[in-house]
């Protein structure tokens, strides 16, 4: 082994990511650098689904909400047309896995866990706080049903647009709603040189006022 590669080997020798630390508060550390460093949707993040028999989807969705209070145990909330591909597996496997990656940071957060719905009320204040196109675009949507041909969305964009613009807002589809997925694991990805990556999981264990998170470095 040359000088040099001992030399990295003694910069890379410590973990980056605090063993005990509080998840949440780790989280909410690292969004805030994604946010300013990140050019486009820093709140971006992977949302993996599965059918009850294992078959699994992903796709992006925006984060909405997150943070130790978001809910009972704390949680992450995204929004949805619950009649979509997601909203169906959702429906049936309320279990879900988020994902995000932060590229020019160098960094990923997965986080594992069970979804709750949130409540009508919440749903409403959510959808009525978008732009007014965007409820159009919502409420129009059949979302990941076929569409035969474009026109047809783009009429029913138009007829939706007429009959609501006087209220200067659109009533939420009942089919449109959010989730919050309360973590039962978060892990932390650091690149490091030479791929000798840091990671750190924390897991949610024990019960009542046991409950608590447990940390352990992984492997790269």
């Amino acid at each position: 082994m040359s000088q040099s590669d001992s030399l990295n080997q003694a910069q890379l020798s410590d973990t980056m990511i605090p063993a005990g630390a509080d998840p949440f508060a780790l989280f909410d550390a690292w969004f805030a650098e994604a946010q300013a460093s990140e050019p486009n949707d820093a709140n971006a993040m992977a949302l993996a689904t599965a059918t009850p028999d294992g078959r699994p989807s992903v796709r992006m969705v925006l984060l909405k909400g997150h943070g130790a209070d978001e809910a009972p145990g704390g949680g992450f909330t995204f929004f949805t047309n619950a009649q979509s591909r997601k909203g169906g597996e959702i429906r049936a496997n309320m279990h879900a896995s988020l994902l995000f990656h932060w590229k020019s940071l160098r960094r990923q957060i997965r986080i594992e866990g069970p979804l709750t719905e949130v409540s009508a009320e919440r749903a409403d204040a959510y959808f009525h706080s978008r732009p007014y196109k965007s409820q159009v675009g919502s409420a129009a949507s059949d979302q990941s049903r076929v569409l035969p041909v474009r026109q047809d969305y783009l009429d029913r964009v138009t007829a939706i647009w007429a009959e609501h613009e006087a209220a200067g807002e659109v009533p939420r589809p009942a089919h449109w709603t959010g989730f919050t997925l309360r973590p039962e694991a978060i892990e932390f990805w650091m690149d490091r040189e030479n791929r000798l990556h840091d990671r750190r999981r924390f897991t949610l264990e024990g019960a009542g006022d046991a409950l608590g998170w447990t940390d352990n470095l992984l492997y790269p």
